[in-house]
């Protein structure tokens, strides 16, 4: 028997086409559309369509995700579903991704794909890469690995995964440790599996979590308006090895001193952040502070991170362990 894979088609490029009245490419497609280009799918895996949204990536929210997640979850469940493969608008498919893989528990695999040429254009990478995304799910080699990417027919960690180029249909790379695998024609090659996967068990998602991006000159007045405004945690993109200027302190302090936990990250592609320096405004002076090192996550999934450990009401300690024993 074939295995049998639900795809959740949510929209983004892959599902779009040139809207002469607007201008430009939108969502059009349903997944049955998809699915009717795409050649000989049905030799690889019996599949359920599930048509979940028809949204661009920049309008996935984090509530959208947790939606999600739930009904993946419930598809996971069913005993005859060997796994998921999941459609998306590239802008926020990294997000997207890792927020299921701390979400969802299952060894079942869980796959990500989505195009970087909508279905106008004669070079739509849509229907293959979603072909190969199938076979990667359907492959028993990848249960227990946690949600992964499938694009360009490399196979990424959700947690590792980067969007680098804002057109190339190679743009997701994992830029520390490279792909897991891939996927060649009819055959889906490991290399390594990821040492360890993280589950945070929630209901929920703050959502009043923001970013700031740390920047030559800057101060704290950013800081301190969102706490002003509301947030309840803080992600800050500092230079090199987590490092701030000086004049960001007294914000930040405060915003330590209010009880909100503050998550570092870098503003680098590569590596982690790390209390390597000690002078003013470097990873020392941040620690002793109460800010909490965001080891190699970026700005944007160290964000979904905090969400998600707010969620399920973890305090300061706890979040603290959570991002700085990885």
């Amino acid at each position: 028997m074939k295995p049998r894979i639900a795809i959740f088609f949510t929209g983004g490029t892959i599902s779009m086409s040139i809207d002469p009245t607007m201008g430009g490419a939108a969502p059009a497609l349903s997944g049955e559309e998809i699915v009717a280009r795409v050649e000989g799918l049905q030799e690889v895996a019996d599949f359920d369509i599930i048509n979940f949204a028809r949204l661009p990536g920049p309008h996935v929210t984090p509530s959208i995700m947790l939606d999600l997640a739930r009904q993946v979850e419930a598809r996971l469940h069913d005993e005859t579903v060997s796994g998921v493969v999941i459609t998306h608008g590239t802008d926020t498919l990294e997000e997207t991704a890792y927020f299921l893989d701390l979400i969802l528990q299952s060894d079942k695999p869980v796959v990500f794909v989505g195009a970087m040429r909508n279905s106008s254009e004669l070079s739509w990478d849509g229907p293959a890469n979603l072909k190969a995304a199938v076979r990667a799910a359907a492959d028993e080699q990848l249960r227990g690995l946690g949600v992964v990417i499938a694009m360009s027919e490399k196979i990424i960690a959700a947690n590792e995964v980067t969007k680098t180029h804002t057109e190339s249909v190679d743009t997701f790379q994992s830029r520390d440790f490279g792909p897991l695998g891939v996927i060649d024609k009819d055959r889906v090659i490991l290399a390594r599996r990821p040492t360890e996967r993280e589950h945070l068990a929630t209901n929920s998602v703050e959502e009043r979590v923001d970013t700031i991006k740390i920047v030559s000159g800057g101060d704290g007045r950013f800081l301190d308006f969102a706490v002003a405004e509301g947030a309840r945690g803080l992600v800050l993109e500092g230079f090199g090895r987590g490092n701030i200027p000086p004049a960001y302190l007294p914000a930040v302090e405060r915003a330590s001193k209010a009880g909100i936990p503050i998550v570092l990250t870098s503003r680098c592609p590569r590596g982690r952040v790390l209390d390597t320096y000690a002078y003013a405004g470097a990873g020392k002076t941040l620690t002793n502070l109460g800010v909490i090192l965001g080891g190699m996550l970026p700005g944007h999934k160290a964000r979904i991170k905090l969400m998600l450990a707010l969620g399920a009401g973890f305090s300061v300690a706890q979040i603290r362990q959570l991002f700085e024993n990885q």
